[in-house]
């Protein structure tokens, strides 16, 4: 929680994004960001199991990843999920894309046969009506302002965080405005 003009406190979760190699049932997980309620990164490229073959050109031209890059820098699933685990261990970590995000995630556990020691929800557990109608606006102006790549695990997950909170605190003001007038 943060103090905001020593008033009311902004709750700061942390938030996962996972870029995939496609959509569907054959897709597969390519890369994972996790940013914490510190402002800590954690970020993996994932190189694919020899079963995972599916391919979207879509897809990589979305998130710039090539097949090429996770065969070189990518590191093996069992590897990014202890890391997952160190970083994330017994914490509940939320994701914009919830059904698609759990789902590739639990594919690389799977994949792995490591067993995941954080839970992940879905974003809109945490947000209130008035954040869920701010959301698209506040996240377009803050992607302008952005100075990373777009649709890198890491980088979206900063830009989720700093939209809940922005819109947090707007929901704040909202309510200290109301009480004054």
């Amino acid at each position: 929680m943060i103090k905001i003009g020593g008033q009311a406190s902004v709750a700061i979760p942390t938030i996962i994004d996972v870029e995939a190699s496609g959509f569907g049932s054959l897709s597969y997980p390519i890369e994972v960001g996790v940013i914490n309620r510190s402002g800590n990164r954690f970020c993996s490229l994932i190189k694919p199991q020899s079963d995972w073959t599916h391919w979207d050109a879509q897809a990589e031209s979305l998130h710039g990843i090539s097949r090429q890059l996770l065969a070189e820098k990518g590191l093996s699933a069992q590897l990014v999920c202890q890391q997952l685990n160190q970083f994330l261990m017994g914490q509940v970590v939320y994701s914009d894309g919830w059904v698609v995000d759990d789902t590739w995630l639990i594919r690389l556990f799977d994949a792995a046969k490591v067993t995941k020691q954080f839970h992940v929800s879905s974003l809109e557990m945490i947000l209130n009506e008035t954040q869920m109608s701010l959301w698209h606006l506040t996240k377009d102006r803050l992607f302008q302002q952005m100075k990373e790549p777009r649709h890198r695990a890491s980088s979206d997950a900063a830009l989720i965080q700093n939209t809940f909170v922005t819109t947090q605190k707007i929901c704040i003001e909202n309510a200290k405005q109301s009480k004054v007038t």
